[in-house]
């Protein structure tokens, strides 16, 4: 694979718009031990959400973030914080019943509304803002799918209406509108939400990766460096950690890409996505003192052949084509999991913990889905009721919803591992000799009967790692586009010289040498 993928220059710089345009943060790594109330692994927003929460409760809390604040999943979404999740509650209904669609409502509008009183309560800059926001048809079919949302939605008790008035710069028939939504600069809000919770007993760490958890009394985070003892844990990690609860076999892992670029226009009122195939994710902001329009879409399943630098390449023509942008600024993509049943599980981590919880499968709307889960824990660990607590229950059993989707997402796990193993996947052949790298390119090669990640960097270096996925075994394949040996299994993603960027591993890949 080569990283100057065919069709000319890939248009961009391969940073998140969010992280590129907020400043970085200098938390210091955790040395030796530490005791509080309740140890949080994860600085996104479920995280952060649940220790200020927490915090505000009286708790002391201390956070461990393996990167910086801001730099994993949370920092590279679209910024939407809304209830309207394309077609979600026809799905949902679908699925399981009325009752639960309205509660995942209810849910996610709780968590926008929290988000909003943070900001002003806390005083964060975060360039929060209230939109519209809107599911829009541009064929028949889709738009009888968004009639029937708006319908449904609106029996739900949620502010929705059908409309055929959409504020976009191309015809649409008609869309699903959810009023009094929100966006914010993702980054920004991570970086007030740490400074609210650091302090006062409580603590946040950052470049500290969780190796260990032990439930017990008191349970125990072990982080190499240091521990962290706590009478509770909550694992917000994107994908636990570990392999209690099995989530890696629960959730999927889903890859979405976004491009932002620059335009001379305000932002509009409104947030966008489409009901028609394929996705299209629509929203302007300001960010670095100058407005942008992201582009959003392109997913697929983490396990599935990916051309990303062509991804990229078609949200940019409807970046061109459709919204008047001129040059691509930045391109990223992100991961998360996508649970069987369609819901986010938030809870303890396994039917047998007694101290140990989780949030996961957030279902690519984290920023009000992980604050609605971050919300649900605080009342679990304060001893409170939550009404949603049910619902979205990470030990709960839905056969119906769930078992065809479980056998079948699985089923393309193990084939993928299988294949990595074989040789046969797309990009993990394994050739005898080490072929001529151009600067920026990376392949999988077979060295001493070891399957080795061979980069070469803009400079002529040549890095070697294991190609064995650090979690469990898979083989991991370059992505030019992005410049990362990615797993196809459950998501793991590693920087070229190895280093874990996205879990579930924990381990970077170990060196080799250089063929």
């Amino acid at each position: 694979m080569t990283a100057g993928p065919p069709g000319g220059r890939l248009e961009g710089e391969p940073k998140s718009l969010w992280v590129a345009s907020a400043g970085t943060t200098g938390y210091p790594v955790l040395r030796g031990d530490v005791e509080v109330d309740v140890a949080v692994v994860g600085g996104g927003i479920a995280g952060l959400t649940a220790a200020l929460a927490l915090k505000r409760a009286g708790r002391t809390v201390a956070v461990i973030e393996a990167g910086r604040v801001g730099t994993g999943v949370t920092g590279h979404t679209t910024g939407k914080v809304t209830s309207l999740h394309r077609l979600a509650y026809t799905e949902l209904e679908g699925r399981h019943n009325a009752g639960t669609a309205r509660a995942y409502g209810q849910a996610n509008q709780a968590g926008l509304e929290h988000v909003a009183d943070v900001v002003a309560r806390e005083g964060i800059d975060c360039d929060f803002r209230r939109v519209a926001n809107y599911t829009y048809a541009e064929s028949d079919d889709a738009l009888g799918l968004v009639r029937a949302e708006a319908a449904l939605a609106s029996r739900l008790g949620l502010p929705a209406a059908f409309t055929t008035d959409v504020p976009l710069p191309f015809a649409v028939k008609g869309a699903v509108r959810f009023d009094g939504q929100a966006q914010i600069h993702t980054v920004k809000y991570l970086q007030g939400l740490t400074r609210a919770v650091d302090g006062n007993g409580s603590f946040v760490y950052e470049e500290t990766r969780a190796q260990k958890i032990h439930d017990g009394s008191p349970c125990v985070v072990d982080a190499g460096s240091g521990t962290v003892r706590a009478r509770d844990i909550i694992v917000a990690t994107n994908v636990p950690f570990g392999g209690q609860g099995l989530f890696e076999l629960r959730c999927h892992p889903h890859r979405s890409y976004l491009v932002a670029g620059r335009v001379d226009t305000q932002p509009l009122g409104a947030t966008f996505i489409s009901a028609d195939e394929p996705v299209r994710s629509i929203l302007t902001a300001n960010a670095g003192g100058a407005s942008y329009v992201l582009v959003g879409g392109e997913g697929h399943r983490a396990s599935e052949a990916f051309d990303t630098a062509g991804r990229y390449r078609r949200l940019a023509a409807f970046a061109h084509d459709r919204l008047g942008v001129g040059e691509v600024d930045y391109r990223w993509s992100t991961q998360d999991g996508i649970p069987l049943d369609g819901l986010p599980y938030v809870g303890r981590m396994s039917p047998a913990a007694r101290h140990v919880f989780v949030i996961t499968g957030l279902r690519k709307w984290g920023l009000s889905n992980g604050t609605a889960a971050a919300l649900i824990l605080t009342d679990t660990l304060n001893g409170r009721a939550n009404r949603w607590a049910r619902v979205f229950n990470s030990n709960r059993i839905t056969p119906v919803a769930s078992a065809r989707r479980f056998v079948q997402e699985n089923m393309k796990t193990a084939a993928t591992l299988l294949a990595g193993k074989l040789g046969g996947r797309p990009g993990h052949a394994a050739p005898a000799l080490a072929p001529a790298l151009a600067p920026g390119d990376g392949t999988v090669i077979e060295v001493n009967g070891e399957s080795t990640a061979v980069y070469k960097d803009a400079d002529g270096r040549v890095h070697a790692v294991s190609a064995v996925c650090t979690h469990l075994g898979c083989t991991v394949a370059f992505n030019p586009a992005d410049v990362t040996w990615d797993c196809p299994c459950h998501g793991s993603r590693f920087a070229p010289g190895g280093a874990v960027i996205q879990g579930p591993a924990t381990k970077n890949l170990p060196t080799r040498p250089a063929p």
